[in-house]
This record gives C-alpha cells, structure tokens and sequence, in this order.
C-alpha cells in the first residue's frame, strides 16, 4: 500500500465512522488503512485516501456550523460494468440518489454513503 503522501486525501463528515468503513469496505473496494475508533477512520482505494471524520474528530469539528449537510462534491469512482454494480448495490439496499445519466464520456449514476455524502460511479464511454 503507498504511503499516506503519495495518495490525494478526501475528507469526509460522518456520523458513524464504524457504518462509513463498513460501507466502503464491503460495497465499494476500499480497504481499511487506519481506525482510531471511534472518532476517524482511513480508507484507501487505489490512489484515493477517504478520511472518515466521525463527530469527535479533529477534522469535523474544524467544520463551521453552517457547513453541516454534506456537499455537491463527491468522489468519482471508475467502475467497468455500471449496470452490474447498480445491480449488486441496489441488492444491498443501498440508496441512489440519481438515475443513470448517459452523455459522450460515459455513464453515471448518484449513491449516498451512511451520513449522505455523494459518490458518483462511473463508467466511461468505450473508446
């Protein structure tokens, strides 16, 4: 695994970090790198870093008041076979939050981790 400096890190606000490692790790391929329960928690998938900021973290509570719903940003995951992941998610109860959406680079649809923050998969377009 690369070391933390060699990954490009997102941090995320959750309420649990317990149900955020276990959605990331059992639905979308990330494995844990760090969990100082129950306050943060690190992810990694490839050259991704999720930091998962529970209430008691350092991280969320820097976050201003106003700042407190989760944001239009979101981590975009490359996936081969969209329909196939939706299928596996969709059997998992997990909650979409957009249709697939067809343009010129590809296919994409909308999922909402435990505390609501956004994660767009993605396929891209065959070349």
């Amino acid at each position: 695994m690369s070391t933390p400096d060699e990954l490009a890190s997102v941090r995320y606000i959750v309420d649990d970090v317990a149900a955020a490692v276990h959605f990331y790790t059992t639905h979308l391929g990330f494995t844990l790198h760090t969990h100082p329960a129950p306050a943060f928690a690190d992810v990694v998938r490839g050259p991704l870093r999720l930091l998962l900021s529970g209430p008691e973290s350092s991280g969320a509570r820097a976050t201003p008041d106003d700042a407190g719903a989760p944001g239009r940003n979101r981590i975009h995951l490359l996936v081969d076979d969209l329909d196939t992941e939706i299928d596996q998610l969709r059997a998992a109860g997990l909650p979409f939050r957009s249709d697939v959406i067809a343009g010129p680079g590809g296919r994409q649809i909308l999922l909402a981790d435990p505390a609501g923050n956004l994660i767009e998969l993605f396929e891209p377009a065959p070349r």
